[in-house]
């Protein structure tokens, strides 16, 4: 594994840091190409160790690869959880592979195991693998052998294998190889109170290249670990904090550097675990790479740090105090350093050589001592360790350490003697209690300390003495808690650690608390220190579930797997993603929650306004806000931060006029959402005295625009690219015509330039640069519109597939940690492949695996998953339906429809990568079974979309576009809207709908004066006479209605008022008026030789100027009136039940009475000022609208 040494720069790491063996040095671990030899086979007897024997012919030395003497293997005594065998290498040494076998000619063999490993045999690491304690697969029989090569080489002198599983028929039984090489390691330590200082050799030092690296293990969870100052305050410092570490870099001179030039970067966790850490700082020019172990953080230095004024003087593990010989400045380390190198030049090896770049001070070794502590682990909520009591005595001591990731957990408990009550000290909301009790009774209750949750490692101390009770966490006294008893305690038999044993259902402890998950450390009780090694060779004590001689946690926040900015959060077992304020949703915050596009915004029924968009989906760029104008095409506007027109003089090409133009999203969000519309535009218009823009076509441009891509620009609004003119000069209209813009003609009177620019690949304009306003009466303006932006592309790009073969296929989908697939489809076949993608063992799949039944099946790695939805109605019945499947490291889940998501958690530990190979097949699969017969569209992997349609243009079987959207979409037409099929998606026909809009959802309305009137003639007026009568009775005869419904809304303050009159060519009509005292009348003449008949309502005045809704219904001589909702009345006719020949629809004053009653002729203020909306509908399915000349 060769490392790319790179750099820490002079300039702004003039002196820098550390990590990771430099890439020459790596090659002192031994040939890359060569570290494959086996460690194990020429080892004495003296170096196999184990938990225990079956026999003396099953001991640990037994357990070469491919060797039979003994039983031929090693076999523990008995088959458990807690067995390991165990090598020790003599020296640190590099591991790249490992290999099993099982006994010799027996049952016995492994089929699942862990690594640990160690540099003394005491505190021991699991090893990781995507970033999860790695589980090996073994053996399936005795005799062959399984051989894996480490993803991660391993340096360390122990090795350790730890059985999970075995063969059910046998017992535990195994013989093992390593590989590897021999591994030079340098090491140097500090004791907390000493530094190396590092003078470099400024001849040799590089100014645009810099690269330290270096390997660590401290005793502490803080230090100093590297150190470079200069004048003025200037620094770089390399710091571990609470397990973390931090790259400060600081420009002293706050005056000369602004804030924001400061550098402060976190890496690592949990680096306090007294193992091995590399560090690698590499900067080039001024790029800057940061490495903690596997994590690396890229980051750009700012310019400011060219100045950085640095000393020659690099100090390791703490810093001088200037002028003080032997005295350090803050926290210094207490640990070791290995391999230490700074641009190739090996530090340790100088120092150790005494050379007089390096001096030390206080004591520094070179060697590095080893812990001798023993953490034990508690796995499970029903882990417990019991260690015996000081029963009967008055007094009781107990102190140990404890780190964990859990708010709640039951730390110790106790009864005690002579009395039926105990103790508990437990976590609770990350604060140590104490709860002293008797049955049924709560003595005393008590609380210290706070957020002790946070991973770190905490002391606590408890002391009991007659009838007091102290508690002490973090030996400080300020996070002391104190209590007093009414009863003398007395120490009982038994302390019970992190929970207590069960007996069927009920706890020990009698009590509900949860168990203690996290380490624990140094245990004292009564002051005598608990020897854990003793423990766990069954020499005092009992526990369950525990690892003993590890410290197992881990931060399943490092890496962060919440995306979008989301906020993590842990437990021991798993993490929580908050998402709040991120625009995003799900275990891992990885969904957008808003739309890609208006055009999908429109399509679920919404009407013009703003709306945050996420034009790339899930992918990295954030929602913004845009305003969705949905008319019959979608447009979306981004507006900028100069839209007004603006003025400008004096301005050459010494002194040019720039401007630049920000707008509400970033560049990228701009190129996300213009790639995903149909068509941009932006108009630019340009007005101008005696400014010019071109001067000459083939010459230099007088003004000029940037667009996205800063480049430059020199055709302006209305005309195209690589065209240096202006839309007259294409148009050949110019006012000029030996010139290509109206402006070039340089006239003394004011003219313009005005149009759309719409070549997407240079929109939108982000500068514009005017130098021609500096002469006598030169003077110009622009104005720049915002980004407009219609439809999108992707919304409708579809595909059908004809046959059960066909498919269509793309590169592989890459989603390894995160992966999201959403897309319509419709169907009448009862099952089919949507898509699938393989790998070596992984893949992904989603089908119709039923009419009612959707499955999304993936394989990482730990085995096949399913994640199924189940519908309550038929999927193929050959409509539009909706499906979302996302996969991340914390779950699965699906969605089809509206219906509840179904989801599926992923294991605590185990392969979180999705790792494909194969192509990606749409609508079939690579077998050429189970093909989908249907329709797909608006297929997204990760927020982008794929182009079925152009894809689906070459390949046999399948056809691009899929027709029938009406089915589907139809619903969203209101108002009697006629939903039209379109090529791509549909439109909503308003034409006989009292509503416009592209859902036929906004109400007509118009203003009328006194003695306005708007009239809707439903047939061409044809003059009745005694000649044609007959003629016209026979012509509207189609038109007779013996039902009919009429709404309509209107607000007035003017009685008496007509609303509404419909009349017919026989003398027939209805009128609506509105009377003096505000009440609404109702008259319908359905025969011309009757009266009509008059009702009135009782409704209060209707004539206060708010909006009122009317609804007339009439089904032959019922008449139903409803006002505003829910004011309902009901009526009897009598003059007939048939309206017959209906001529017109008049609002407001009737200008043609003839036939008219009456009462409403001659009324001047018949006719009113109001804003009235109209609708009527009736069997004949006549529906007027209001013209165009009174909306």
């Amino acid at each position: 594994m060769n490392v790319n040494m790179d750099s820490v720069t002079e300039i702004f790491l003039k002196l820098l840091f550390l990590l990771s063996v430099p890439h020459r040095h790596m090659a002192l671990a031994g040939n890359k190409y060569n570290c494959d030899a086996q460690l194990v086979s020429a080892l004495p007897q003296s170096s196999f160790s184990s938990s225990s024997e079956l026999s003396s012919s099953h001991s640990p030395g037994f357990a070469r690869l491919n060797r039979r003497e003994g039983a031929g293997g090693w076999s523990p005594l008995v088959s458990n959880k807690y067995q390991w065998l165990q090598i020790d290498l003599g020296e640190r040494t590099e591991i790249t592979a490992v290999a099993t076998q099982g006994g010799y000619g027996s049952s016995d063999w492994v089929t699942s195991y862990v690594l640990m490993f160690s540099d003394s045999g005491r505190n021991w690491k699991q090893y990781r693998q995507e970033e999860s304690i790695w589980a090996f697969s073994g053996n399936t029989n005795a005799d062959s052998v399984v051989y894996y090569k480490l993803q991660h080489s391993i340096k360390a002198r122990f090795l350790r294998f730890v059985p999970l599983d075995w063969n059910p028929n046998g017992r535990i039984g195994m013989r093992i190889e390593a590989y590897g090489c021999t591994y030079r390691s340098e090491v140097v330590g500090f004791d907390g109170k000493s530094c190396l200082i590092y003078t470099l050799n400024q001849k040799l030092t590089n100014a645009l290249k810099d690269v330290i690296s270096l390997k660590f293990k401290t005793m502490q969870s803080d230090g100093i670990l590297l150190h470079r100052e200069g004048k003025n305050g200037d620094h770089i410092t390399l710091e571990l904090t609470k397990g973390k570490l931090f790259l400060l870099i600081n420009l002293g001179d706050t005056k000369t550097h602004p804030s924001d030039a400061q550098i402060n970067i976190t890496l690592g966790s949990l680096l306090d675990d007294q193992h091995w850490h590399s560090v690698l700082i590499e900067h080039f020019n001024n790029q800057v790479n940061f490495t903690v172990d596997k994590h690396t953080h890229h980051f750009h230095a700012k310019g400011e740090f060219s100045s950085l004024d640095l000393d020659y003087e690099l100090s390791f593990g703490g810093i001088p105090v200037p002028g003080k010989s032997g005295t350090l400045s803050r926290r210094n380390f207490h640990g070791c350093f290995e391999n230490i190198y700074y641009n190739e030049v090996n530090i340790i090896d100088l120092a150790r050589r005494h050379k007089p770049q390096i001096y030390f001070v206080g004591n520094v070794s070179f060697s590095c001592l080893e812990p001798q502590v023993v953490p034990v682990t508690f796995l499970s909520p029903s882990s417990y360790l019991a260690l015996p009591g000081m029963s009967g005595q008055d007094e009781v001591f107990v102190s140990f350490q404890f780190r964990t990731w859990n708010k709640e957990g039951l730390l110790l408990s106790s009864k005690l003697h002579r009395s039926s009550g105990g103790f508990l000290l437990y976590l609770s909301d990350g604060k140590v209690k104490i709860s002293l009790h008797k049955p049924g009774r709560v003595l005393s209750d008590i609380t210290a300390g706070a957020g002790l949750n946070d991973g770190q490692w905490h002391s606590v101390s408890l002391s009991v003495k007659r009838n007091r009770i102290s508690v002490t966490v973090d030996s400080d006294m300020t996070s002391s808690a104190h209590a007093s008893t009414p009863l003398q305690i007395f120490s009982g038999d038994v302390f019970y650690f992190g929970g207590c044993p069960r007996s069927g259902n009920v706890s020990e402890c009698n009590t509900s608390l949860g168990g203690f998950q996290g380490c624990m450390r140094l245990i004292s009780i009564g002051n005598k220190a608990v020897d854990m090694i003793s423990v766990q060779q069954n020499g005092f004590g009992n526990f369950s579930d525990l690892q003993i001689d590890l410290c197992g946690i881990t931060d399943r926040c490092l890496p962060n797997y919440c995306e979008h900015g989301g906020k993590c959060s842990q437990s021991w077992n798993s993490f929580h993603c908050n998402c709040a304020n991120t625009g995003y949703e799900g275990a891992t915050c990885h969904y957008p929650i808003y739309e890609q596009s208006c055009e999908a915004y429109k399509h679920r029924g919404n009407t013009s306004g703003f709306y945050s968009i996420d034009s790339d989906g899930s992918g990295p760029l954030g929602p913004f806000l845009v305003y969705c104008n949905m008319t019959d095409a979608t447009w979306t506007i981004i507006q900028h931060n100069s839209t007004n027109l603006t003025r400008v003089k004096s301005a050459n090409r010494e002194n040019p006029h720039t401007v630049f133009f920000k707008y509400s999203a970033s560049l990228d969000q701009l190129q996300a959402t213009i790639n995903q519309a149909e068509h941009c535009e932006q108009e630019l218009a340009y007005y101008c005295k005696k400014s010019r823009l071109l001067d000459k076509p083939d010459g230099m441009p007088l003004s000029w625009w940037i667009g996205r891509t800063n480049e430059t620009h020199t055709y302006w609004g209305g005309s195209l690219p690589a065209v240096q003119k202006c839309a007259c000069g294409l148009e050949g209209s110019c006012i000029d015509s030996q010139h290509s813009c109206n402006c070039d003609a340089d006239r003394d009177e004011w003219t313009n330039d005005t149009g759309f620019l719409s070549y997407k690949e240079h929109l939108p304009v982000t500068e514009i640069v005017i130098t021609d306003t500096d002469r006598p009466n030169s003077e110009a303006a622009y104005k720049l519109g915002p980004l407009l932006c219609r439809g999108d592309r992707t919304f409708w790009n579809s595909a059908s597939f004809n046959t059960e073969t066909s498919y269509l296929h793309f590169p592989t989908f890459h989603g390894e940690l995160s992966a999201d697939v959403s897309f319509f489809f419709k169907t009448t076949a009862s099952s089919g492949v949507f898509l699938e993608n393989l790998g070596i063992q992984d893949f992904i799949r989603i089908e119709l695996y039923s009419p009612s039944e959707v499955i999304f099946s993936f394989d990482v790695g730990n085995g096949p998953s399913e994640v199924t939805v189940q519908s309550p109605t038929a999927l193929n019945d050959n409509q539009w339906h909706y499906v979302k499947a996302e996969r991340n490291v914390k779950e699965a889940s699906l969605q089809i429809d509206q219906l509840p998501q179904r989801s599926h958690s992923a294991p605590p530990d185990g392969h979180i990568r999705l790792q494909l190979n194969s192509q990606l097949f749409v609508g079939g699969t690579a077998s050429r079974q189970k093909g989908f017969l249907g329709c797909i569209r608006s297929l997204q992997l990760n927020g982008m979309a794929l182009d079925l349609e152009e894809r689906a243009k070459i390949t046999p079987g399948v056809e691009p576009g899929c027709p029938g959207h009406c089915s589907s979409y139809g619903n969203l037409c209101h108002n009697g809207g006629k939903c039209r099929e379109k090529h791509s998606g549909f439109s909503c026909d308003c034409t006989f709908s009292a509503y416009a809009g592209p859902f036929c959802k906004k109400e007509i309305s118009a203003y009328f004066g006194t003695g306005a009137s708007v009239t809707y003639n439903f047939q061409e007026y044809y003059t009745l006479t005694k000649n044609s009568s007959s003629h016209a009775s026979s012509f509207y005869a189609d038109m007779t209605l013996n039902r009919e419904t009429i709404t309509f809304a209107f607000r007035t303050t003017r009685t008496p008022s007509l609303l509404l009159y419909v009349s017919s060519f026989y003398k027939e009509y209805l009128s609506v008026i509105l009377t003096r005292n505000g009440s609404l009348q109702i008259r319908y003449k359905l025969d011309s030789h009757q009266d009509p008949d008059v009702f009135s309502t009782s409704f209060k005045s209707m004539a206060d100027g708010q909006l009122q809704h009317v609804k007339i219904n009439r089904e032959e001589e019922m008449l139903f009136v409803e006002v505003n909702q829910k004011e309902r009345m009901k009526f009897i006719l009598s003059s007939g039940t048939e309206f017959n020949a209906i001529k017109s629809l008049t609002l407001g004053k009737i200008l043609a009475l003839t036939g008219s009653h009456p009462s409403l002729a001659g009324n001047p203020r018949t006719g009113h000022s109001a804003s009235a909306k109209c609708a009527k509908e009736a069997t004949a399915q006549q529906r007027p609208r209001l013209p165009e000349y009174a909306k």
